[in-house]
Parts: C-alpha cells; sequence; structure tokens
C-alpha cells in the first residue's frame, strides 16, 4: 500500500515496527509447510515400523531395513541440495527455513542405516567390521559419508551458525561431498548385482545440483 494511502493509525504502526522484522516475518504458509515436511519425512520410518509389525519386510528384514534407510537417505539428501536452486528460480526466501528439518532427517535415516549395520548386521563385532571395512570400498565409502555428516548435524543449530561465523558456510559445503560419496557408495552396493538403474538416477540428480552450484558460483565470480 502507498503511504499516501496508509491511516494515520497504520502510519504509526508502520513506522514503529522494526525493518528487521518485517523482512524476517514467516509467510503464513511456512508453519503448515513445516508440519507437511516433518510429517513427509517420518513416513518412511513409519512405513519399515508398519512392514515389520505387518511381516512383510520379506525373507531378510535386516537388509530391508538397511536399503530402506540407506536410500531414505540419499532421498534427503538430495532435497535438501535442492532447496537452494528452488529458492533461487522461485524468489521464496523462506523456502530456506525448511532446509534444515530437511538436513537433520537425512542425518537421522542416516543415523539409522549406519546403526542397523553396526548393530543388527555385525552385532558391534570390531573385528568383522574392520574386515568389512577394509575388503568392500562401499562400506568404505559409506563410513566415509557418514562421519562427514556428524558435524553438519552438530552445528544445524542457528546458535553454531552464529558462533562459527562465515566458517559455518564453508563446513556445510561439504555436504555435497557426502551427497557424492552416498551415490558411490550405492552405486558400488548395487554394482556386483548388476542392478544400476536406481544408482543412475541418483548420480543424474547429484549431478545436475553440484552443476548448478557450481554454474552459480562461476556467475557470481563473472559478475565480480
Amino acid at each position: 500500500m502507498p503511504p499516501s494511502m496508509l491511516t494515520p493509525a497504520r502510519a504509526a504502526d508502520a513506522a514503529a515496527r522494526p525493518p528487521d522484522r518485517v523482512r524476517n516475518a514467516a509467510p503464513r504458509w511456512l508453519a503448515p509447510a513445516r508440519a507437511l515436511v516433518f510429517a513427509a519425512g517420518l513416513y518412511p520410518l513409519a512405513r519399515v515400523v508398519l512392514f515389520g509389525l505387518t511381516d512383510r519386510l520379506g525373507a531378510n528384514p535386516i537388509e530391508f531395513v538397511t536399503r530402506s534407510t540407506g536410500l531414505w537417505t540419499l532421498v534427503m539428501l538430495c532435497v535438501t541440495l535442492g532447496v537452494t536452486p528452488l529458492r533461487r528460480m522461485t524468489g521464496v526466501a523462506a523456502l530456506l527455513r525448511l532446509r534444515r528439518m530437511l538436513g537433520l532427517f537425512a542425518f537421522f535415516y542416516a543415523t539409522l542405516h549406519f546403526t542397523t549395520y553396526l548393530w543388527f548386521d555385525k552385532w558391534f563385532d570390531l573385528a568383522a567390521i574392520l574386515k568389512d571395512v577394509g575388503k568392500r570400498p562401499f562400506i568404505t565409502i559409506g563410513f566415509a559419508a557418514f562421519v562427514l555428516l556428524i558435524p553438519l548435524a552438530a552445528t544445524s543449530p542457528r546458535a553454531m551458525a552464529r558462533r562459527l561465523g562465515r566458517h559455518w558456510a564453508t563446513l556445510h559445503r561439504t555436504i555435497y561431498a557426502v551427497a557424492l560419496f552416498g551415490v558411490l557408495h550405492f552405486w558400488w552396493m548395487k554394482a556386483g548385482k548388476h542392478d544400476l538403474a536406481q544408482p543412475k538416477l541418483y548420480a543424474a540428480i547429484v549431478a545436475a545440483l553440484l552443476g548448478w552450484r557450481v554454474a552459480a558460483w562461476g556467475w557470481r565470480r563473472v559478475r565480480g
């Protein structure tokens, strides 16, 4: 509304309102969107629990849970990486407020994936785990991806972002390395079964997201 059309009461209210508060005010759709994203993030877990309760985990329940949580980790990583391009294309800055929740869901499913492997597959047998890491490259790269995710989850709170300053953004760019390692982990695991349809799909998605990031960086450099 132009200033000339404001009533005296509204003009006084607008003048008294802190500029930062106006700029940072959350749109009305954000709270329902957060609830929807949270519910969607819990869907994979609910599905596994339901399948377990109804005896639908298949002949090898441990393998089903391990692969399901691993796949959803990769899905959540891709969706998290897609938030910034979507925000740039739409101009809706509030989309960035959903990114942290999505990233934490990626870490949540990665933790379930990792714990299922350590506990139910290897029963915390350190010798067997080390043998697996040395013998199977996809296990090694999976370990590396999970280790890289830990500091990202630990520094996700806003207080940590303020404390780390510009180093926070540098640290959180390693999510691209995590996504690449995740694709390699998935690809090498599936390669032994000659079933690369899904790994190729996620490799293409991650490559496109990484390509967008590089192109955006190059464009900023050109513009100075």
